[in-house]
């Protein structure tokens, strides 16, 4: 059993917290949020201790959940790190690339194992698609959000446009040639709404948008593919796959044939693939401890964090650029 504890206790930690209790292979000590009436009013309604400084909380357990604000993932992660204690910690990983490098290295150095919060990875309806997904020629997401002022700290690239990315590189395994990007503020300093298109060097093209204005919620993407249609609702938990054949089977009721212009068939044929209902992040938190007793490699590794962390300010790079050449 490995002892951890909660670094943050607002509206994220407390579900981590609550996640951490249902997982028997953990020992849940406590958690520490700097905010003393949030720490009081966690421990009074859950009964999980609350501890009087961050060092207290490192100094007692062997793996540090960091559920804090973004501007404090550098920070407390690299006090852990220094103490040789593992790490799991919230998207994005730190809030630049060079708080990256410097973590990467921290890392390194002390032997530990690193997980990174991009929990739609765990998402049941990207784990029943994933296997259907080859090799895609154009990919479509929208990931829309009502206002909330919890993530406005970052841009909306790094507050959620985050999780389609590292889903982007997790299902395309190519270089990226050319980003072009835009992006507006409405009601932070930093971009609410942005659109980035992100080419490959195989061909692939993505066009991700992602805005915290939204009058509701959307998380969904589509993948086009030479011999298939697949679309991920990550917020409703549904995938359909609409494949492709030269063979036409007319027994399939859940198929159609269309006719093209040489006078050739195709047949199209829908399937929903089964979903397995699961607590995401509760099974990234168990994933986590997998990969610690077994000594694996994390499923959404510290590379990885750093590398959806490098493409995002590629994209707010392409952002300033575009906003740049608007105004002269």
């Amino acid at each position: 059993m490995l002892k951890i504890g909660v670094l943050g206790a607002g509206h994220l930690g407390k579900i981590h917290l609550n996640c951490l209790k249902q997982i028997e292979e953990y020992d849940l000590v406590g958690y520490f949020d700097p905010a003393e009436e949030t720490a009081r009013q966690v421990e009074a309604e859950t009964g999980i201790r609350s501890y009087p400084t961050i060092d207290a909380l490192i100094d007692a357990v062997d793996v540090v959940d960091i559920v804090t604000p973004t501007i404090r993932h550098f920070e407390c992660a690299s006090k852990a790190l220094r103490k040789r204690k593992h790490v799991f910690i919230e998207k994005p990983i730190v809030a630049t690339p060079d708080e990256a490098n410097a973590l990467k290295k921290l890392a390194d150095e002390a032997g530990v194992k690193v997980q990174v919060g991009h929990v739609e990875r765990f998402n049941p309806a990207f784990i029943a698609a994933e296997p259907f997904i080859g090799e895609p020629l154009f990919i479509e997401a929208h990931r829309l959000a009502q206002f909330n002022p919890r993530g406005t700290d970052v841009p909306v690239v790094l507050d959620l446009m985050v999780h389609d990315l590292d889903i982007l590189l997790t299902i395309v395994k190519s270089p990226i040639t050319h980003i072009s990007a835009s992006g507006v503020s409405v009601v932070s300093p930093t971009p609410d709404i942005t659109n980035a298109r992100i080419e490959f060097e195989n061909g692939t093209v993505a066009n991700l948008t992602a805005s915290r204005l939204s009058l509701k919620y959307m998380r969904k993407t589509r993948i086009f593919q030479r011999d298939a249609y697949i679309t991920v609702d990550f917020l409703d938990k549904k995938a359909e796959i609409f494949r492709i054949s030269d063979t036409v089977d007319e027994s399939n009721p859940l198929s159609a044939t269309i006719t093209l212009a040489d006078g050739s068939e195709r047949q199209i044929t829908f399937e929903m693939p089964e979903i397995h209902p699961i607590n995401a992040i509760k099974t990234e938190l168990e994933s986590f401890y997998s990969a610690i007793v077994h000594n694996t490699t994390p499923t959404v590794s510290i590379d990885d964090g750093i590398n959806v962390l490098k493409l995002a300010y590629r994209i707010l790079e392409a952002v300033e650029n575009a906003s740049a050449k608007v105004k002269k």
